[in-house]
C-alpha cells in the first residue's frame, strides 16, 4: 500500500478523531485538536500517516516528557504510536518512528520511548528493541512515577517500561 506521512494540522483533528472512533478505540473528545494546539505552541510534533484519504496512524514527539528520567535529562519522548490494525506490518510504524527520530535529532542526541507491559504492546516492544532502544535502567513506571519494590499497581496502559536510544 502507498501511504504518506506529514505533520498534522488543526484541519486534520476532526477527521483523525472520527477515524479513531470508527475503529472502536477511544481517545478523549478533542484529543487530536488538543494535540494540534500543542503542536502550534511548540510543545509537541504530531505526525500522521494516511493512504487514499484514510487515516492509517499517528505518533507524537513530546519535547518535555512527564517521565522523570527523560525530563531530568532533557530527552524528548516518542509517544502514542498507533497504526490501524488492518494496515500493520506495512512499514507505517517504522516510517513514523523514523520521522520522529529525525525531528528529535534536530534538538537532541537521544530519544526516549515507553511501552505497555502486556501482550497488546508486543509488536511495539519488539520493534523498539530491534531499533536499538534500551531500558533507561529505572525499572517500570506507573502513571509517570517509578514503581517501588513491594508496590502494587494495575496492569493497564499506564504501566510502562521506558527505553532510550542514542541517535548519532
Amino acid at each position: 500500500m502507498r501511504f504518506s506521512t506529514r505533520k498534522a494540522t488543526i484541519q486534520d483533528a476532526e477527521w483523525m478523531q472520527d477515524s479513531f472512533t470508527q475503529m472502536g478505540w477511544s481517545k478523549p473528545e478533542g484529543y487530536f485538536a488538543d494535540c494540534c494546539r500543542q503542536q502550534e505552541e511548540g510543545q509537541i510534533v504530531l505526525l500522521i500517516a494516511e493512504g487514499n484519504g484514510d487515516y492509517l496512524g499517528h505518533v507524537k514527539v513530546v519535547w518535555d516528557s512527564e517521565v522523570p528520567y527523560f525530563r531530568e535529562n532533557g530527552i524528548p519522548e516518542i509517544q502514542d504510536l498507533i497504526v490501524v490494525p488492518t494496515h500493520r506490518r506495512q512499514g507505517i510504524a517504522t516510517r513514523l518512528v523514523d520521522e520522529a527520530e529525525t525531528i528529535i535529532r534536530g534538538r537532541s542526541g537521544v530519544a526516549g520511548i515507553c511501552f505497555g507491559l502486556y501482550a497488546d504492546y508486543g509488536a511495539a516492544q519488539r520493534m523498539y528493541v530491534l531499533r536499538g532502544y534500551v531500558p533507561d535502567g529505572k525499572g517500570i513506571g506507573y502513571k509517570d512515577s517509578y514503581v517501588e519494590p513491594g508496590q502494587t499497581v494495575v496492569v493497564d496502559d499506564d504501566l510502562v517500561l521506558c527505553l532510550a536510544k542514542r541517535l548519532d
